[in-house]
Order: structure tokens, then C-alpha cells, then sequence
């Protein structure tokens, strides 16, 4: 695999992979959002593996990802990394949803709804700005404080630089962003019902 191929995943637009699943020739959809992004909306059909979740995992979850695969999150941006982490592990068949499931809502195709709440990219947003906003109010009395301000600053630009995001990944690790779905196990007993009735 030569270093292009790693740094740009093969895509599927949201008209191809809604014909293919229209046509009955559905890939196995892995949508590595956090447990409360997939909550909120999906695609139907797809099951939820956390890109941390999949990242640690990878080697179980290969058995059972025999077929065409596309890879979704929100933008394509945790998608991509989902999957260079299992192409490394020589994962054939791998695409990811161009512009993710922004791109996915705009075509109209069908989603699967549930309690609404925030995605990961606006919680990072919120954070990093109030952050940014309170140490530069706070540098008033304290002008040290610009400088967590500033620190802010390089992480989302090292952030948008690497295609990773330090704070994405811990917030991702609240509560708020976990559920009952977010195990291995349950997980894989979910490719492996859908594998033998296939």
C-alpha cells in the first residue's frame, strides 16, 4: 500500500451506497461516531463501533468483516482513520462515506432517529471557545492566562493539521457520549447474527 493510498480512503458518494442498498447489495455499514452521535441519527442497518472501540480491537473485529465495508462518522474525517486502522491489519474492501452523514442528510436519504444531542465537532467547539474565552478574560487579572489561550490555539491547529483531535478524544470518553451499545461484545454478536442469516 503506498503512503497516497493510506492517506486518502477509498469513497462512496450517498447516491451509490443509498443505490446499493436499495438494490439489495447493501456493504456492512460501521458507523465509528460516539454511542450518543449514532443515538441521535444513523443510517439504517449500520451498527455503532466507536473509533476508539475499533482502533483497540480491530484484529476481533476483522473475522467478521469478510464482506465490502463503508465506514461512516460524521464529516469522513473519523471514517478515514477508522480506516487506516483496519487496513494496517490487511482489512480488503474498505470504503468510507464521502462527507459522512452531513452528506448522507443532504442527499435525503432515510436516517433512524432518537433522543437528539450534541455531535462531537460542537462539543469541541463549545469547549475550546469557552476556554479560549475565559483565559483571555481571566488574563485581566492574571496575564498568564493568555497563554492557555494560546495553547488552545496550536491544538486545533495541530489538530487540523494531523486530522486528530486530543480533545474530541477525550470528550468522547464522557458519559454523555457513551451507552449501553459501546462494548465489544455486543458488538460482534451483532456481525455474527447478521453474518449467519446472510
Amino acid at each position: 500500500m503506498t503512503a497516497s493510498e493510506t492517506t486518502r480512503p477509498a469513497t462512496v458518494d450517498a447516491t451509490t451506497l443509498r443505490e446499493l442498498i436499495d438494490s439489495g447489495r447493501a456493504p456492512r455499514l460501521l458507523d465509528v461516531r460516539t454511542p450518543a452521535e449514532f443515538e441521535t441519527l444513523h443510517i439504517p442497518g449500520a451498527y455503532n463501533v466507536p473509533l476508539d472501540l475499533l482502533k483497540e480491537h480491530r484484529a476481533e473485529l476483522r473475522s467478521h468483516l469478510d464482506e465490502d465495508v463503508v465506514l461512516i462518522c460524521r464529516s469522513g474525517a473519523r471514517a478515514g482513520q477508522a480506516q487506516q486502522a483496519l487496513a494496517e491489519i490487511g482489512l480488503p474492501n474498505l470504503k468510507v462515506l464521502n462527507g459522512g452523514m452531513l452528506a448522507w442528510q443532504a442527499s435525503s436519504a432515510p436516517i433512524a432517529q432518537g433522543r437528539q444531542r450534541w455531535d462531537l465537532e460542537r462539543q469541541v467547539r463549545l469547549v475550546a471557545g469557552s476556554i479560549v474565552l475565559l483565559a483571555i478574560l481571566g488574563s485581566v487579572f492574571v496575564p498568564g492566562l493568555k497563554w492557555v489561550a494560546g495553547f488552545i490555539g496550536a491544538g486545533l491547529t495541530f489538530a487540523a493539521l494531523s486530522n486528530t483531535c486530543a480533545m474530541g478524544m477525550l470528550l468522547s470518553k464522557l458519559p454523555y457520549n457513551r451507552g449501553a451499545s459501546c462494548d465489544l461484545d455486543s458488538v460482534v454478536g451483532q456481525l455474527r447474527q447478521t453474518g449467519e442469516r446472510a
